[in-house]
């Protein structure tokens, strides 16, 4: 295992091992919020929305519940950011040093976008029960453009270190001459933008109604749990045929841009036209593929609509200009994780319409309820699959062409660095174990106060009596609120 670490990390210090194993793992972690943090929002408000125009108050009653999820999210991401803020500075002094004048501005951009988002969050809870129903939903309306902005930021900055524009060097190879505007504005962002947003509304549509698909499993199909499965169930397979297209696009994006990154995803070693298209596989250090499916001439294809397109090859530049055979496994193979992932919702997002468009109803299949349960999780490990994908494929430049990951890392002992990543650990645990544990008291208050009826819990209006035992309707926060967790 620690050989295979090395050959993923390549040369570099000591220190390069534990900087991007501490970096990798708070990532990943984050990212798990992360849908919930973009999507959450816009989910919650066309629940809200529903239940205005229809005057339903199993929608409202959905809706109040799902901004208290909204707001004990936002607060676990306020701490898992954090930490990835300040590990830019600690991890990686070079590039913050040297670049951060250029692609800086999009993590101002996030900054800002965070803030408005906490105090927007905080409106719009307050004004449940306390605001008329008109005037509260207005003033939640920003909230899903506050997570927009601040899914910019970040994806600006990351664009920019995949296609770094926006700058001229001077003769001691520092950024001089920034334009901002170019900086921000990269060829990569488009693609990787867009792609990315659909993913995040995709992935809070299928958790949150995997939480309800597991309650239609263990018998609780009454109107409160087929509401709360239907609407961002219904989202997030109306997102996944357009993440399809997206996701072509941003391949064909990464080919023109950046072709290095694109032999790595597809494991081609050699320059030429008719490459084949490997289902899994593993890129051997002659330029060989051991094991995968091969599906001849389908990757230049694939490339440019035709057999003859010519895809650049690994072997084309330097060794030292290139992601590594391991390395190239690794985002060949997140990538095509991903993609599978991404076919099954699919097909289980086309089930779902056809029995729609046929009969009007949801699917009765236990089989679908099945399926739909695990959608939630399976788009998370898309996501993870993803981001592997985007940062393994670019290796071994932290900024593509520019400057290399072993040139950026911080000079701090590894012994010092383990340290630190043990202690994260540590506390990352504690703290998602604390997400959960909040989670699951909430949903033993909300099905408490269900008891009594949740059509008797009103959402605005003065607050009825609290039942003994502190069962009060709709205290507490938590997806799994009422549903099947």
């Amino acid at each position: 295992m620690h050989l295979v670490v090395q050959q993923v990390l390549a040369d570099g210090p000591a220190q390069l091992l534990p900087a991007r194993q501490l970096m990798a793992f708070t990532l990943a972690a984050h990212i798990l919020l992360v849908p919930m943090g973009v999507a959450l929002p816009l989910i919650t408000l066309v629940m809200h929305h529903r239940g205005l125009r229809r005057d339903d108050p199993l929608a409202l009653l959905l809706a109040r519940r799902w901004s208290a999820v909204m707001a004990v999210q936002f607060a676990i991401g306020v701490v898992t950011g954090t930490v990835l803020s300040f590990e830019f500075g600690l991890l990686w002094p070079g590039l913050m040093g040297r670049w951060g004048d250029v692609f800086g501005v999009g993590f101002g951009v996030e900054a800002w976008a965070f803030f408005l988002e906490a105090v927007l969050i905080a409106v719009y809870l307050y004004g449940w029960r306390r605001l008329p129903p008109r005037t509260h939903f207005l003033l939640g309306l920003p909230l899903p453009a506050a997570a927009l902005l601040g899914a910019f930021g970040i994806i600006s900055a990351n664009a920019w270190m995949n296609t770094p524009q926006g700058f001229t060097l001077d003769p001691q190879g520092d950024p001089v001459d920034v334009n901002v505007w170019k900086a921000l504005f990269t060829p990569m962002l488009g693609p990787q933008y867009w792609h990315f947003v659909v993913a995040m509304l995709m992935t809070a549509g299928y958790v949150v109604a995997g939480v309800y698909a597991v309650g239609w499993l263990r018998g609780r199909r009454d109107r409160y749990h087929r509401l709360g499965f239907t609407v961002p169930f219904t989202l997030a397979a109306a997102a996944t045929p357009v993440q399809f297209v997206l996701g072509d696009a941003i391949a064909r994006a990464v080919f023109r841009a950046q072709p290095v990154k694109f032999a790595a995803m597809e494991i081609v070693w050699r320059t030429g036209s008719h490459q084949p298209e490997y289902l899994f596989g593993r890129l051997q250090s002659d330029g060989s593929v051991a094991g995968g499916i091969k599906f001849p001439g389908v990757d230049s294809v694939l490339a440019g609509f035709s057999p003859d397109t010519v895809v650049q090859g690994l072997s084309s530049v330097p060794a030292d200009a290139r992601p590594t055979a391991t390395q190239a496994t690794l985002a060949h193979t997140a990538f095509d994780v991903m993609v599978c992932i991404g076919s099954l919702l699919a097909l289980l997002a086309l089930w779902y319409g056809l029995v729609w468009l046929r009969h009007r109803r949801l699917p009765r299949s236990r089989w679908f309820y099945r399926g739909a349960a695990c959608a939630g999780a399976g788009s998370l490990v898309a996501v993870e699959c993803g981001w592997v994908t985007a940062e393994v494929g670019r290796q071994p430049w932290i900024v593509y062409g520019n400057m290399r990951v072993a040139e950026a890392v911080t000079s701090t002992r590894s012994t010092a660095l383990w340290t630190m990543f043990g202690l994260v650990i540590v506390v990352y645990v504690a703290i998602f174990a604390a997400f959960v544990l909040v989670l699951l008291k909430m949903r033993d208050r909300w099905r408490s106060a269900d008891r009594e009826g949740p059509e008797a819990v009103t959402p605005y209006g003065p607050r009825p009596p609290v039942a003994t035992g502190g069962t009060g309707p709709g205290a507490g926060t938590g997806a799994a609120g009422g549903g099947g967790g």
